[in-house]
């Protein structure tokens, strides 16, 4: 008998399904043409993201600046591959740092650089991550986000570029530990004077990666002493208290970032803890893809209630998809 849309969502090996579903311009369009398509998604999705507009996203920036959280704002995106529409999606970056509340305000952005033409134009991507660092005052950074192990190497040479042009103090770089690269890719951005995000790893890799769980885990604890030994800028992306917990015990205190929406209570027991907090403030108009990623990425260990609850507001939607698609 064959598996019901329900069952196959609840599976340990549905990340791989749903990070390709995340990427699918196909389903966005079917799933946001359905009567009650686009609403029904935007409601499970709005907890994760800022909104679809720049002024919606300062909005929810303010609002977690003044609980005492830096911010790091996201015009969400990927993937593209036309240079003239990752030029429009620089003008964007520009006009966004031109918006932002004045320093002192602890406000950063972050971009990945597929979203500015990686996979095109490596060259013409440090020219737009360049533009970007240099819109921004002193004491201001542009993280570059995580993206999957292939395009790594080009990730890494457009920052290291960038950061050799001066803007080494206005960059930052995702790490992931997962990937066996990236004790060399650390020591690459610790030399290069880049600030560092060191994060578990999300994406689902046919080499090069450590298996989920504890040898992954090991290699986060590993890099995060690491990285304070070497004096480095750094700060943990995780809502993996263990592991959060276990470097705040030995190594005192390091900033932690989180996304918006996911354990949002721990925010405010870290800051009145006394360590520094950043959210990560997405928006814009690929909120599907970006809300669908969240899904999957919440797959990636076992099935809890609360995850059941994120799958079934997507279920309906699925299968009618499925369904029209037939």
């Amino acid at each position: 008998m064959g598996l019901g849309v329900g069952e196959l969502l609840t599976r340990p090996s549905t990340q791989a399904l749903l990070l390709r579903l995340a990427t699918s311009e196909r389903l966005e369009r079917t799933v946001k043409s359905l009567p009650r398509g686009e609403a029904t998604a935007w409601r499970a999705a709005s907890r994760y993201v800022a909104g679809r507009s720049r002024h919606e996203a300062l909005g929810t920036a303010a609002e977690l600046l003044e609980q005492g959280h830096g911010v790091s704002i996201d015009l969400f995106g990927e993937q593209v591959r036309d240079p003239a529409t990752a030029d429009g999606v620089l003008e964007q970056y520009l006009e966004l740092a031109d918006a932002l509340p004045p320093p002192p305000a602890d406000v950063w952005l972050s971009v990945d650089l597929s979203h500015l033409a990686l996979d095109a134009d490596p060259s013409a991507v440090a020219d737009r991550l360049a533009a970007i660092a240099q819109a921004l005052p002193p004491g201001r950074r542009v993280q570059v986000g995580a993206e999957d192990a292939a395009r790594a190497d080009a990730i890494l040479t457009c920052v290291t570029d960038v950061a050799a042009r001066g803007f080494a103090d206005r960059l930052g770089a995702t790490v992931q530990a997962n990937l066996l690269r990236s004790q060399a890719d650390a020591d690459t951005l610790i030399g290069a004077g880049v600030h560092v995000r060191l994060v578990k790893g999300a994406y689902v890799e046919s080499t090069g990666a450590r298996a989920l769980g504890e040898p992954t885990d090991i290699a986060f604890l590993r890099l995060g002493f690491r990285l304070a030994r070497s004096g480095a800028s750094w700060s943990m992306a995780t809502h993996d208290g263990r592991l959060r917990e276990a470097l705040l015990l030995a190594l005192g205190t390091v900033p932690v970032e989180q996304l918006l929406g996911v354990r949002p209570e721990l925010l405010d027991d870290l800051h009145q803890r006394l360590i520094p907090t950043r959210v990560y403030v997405p928006y814009g108009p690929d909120w599907f893809r970006y809300w669908m990623r969240r899904v999957a990425e919440s797959r990636r260990t076992q099935c809890s209630a609360r995850h059941l609850q994120r799958l079934q507001s997507i279920r309906g939607l699925v299968e009618e998809t499925l369904s029209s698609s037939r």
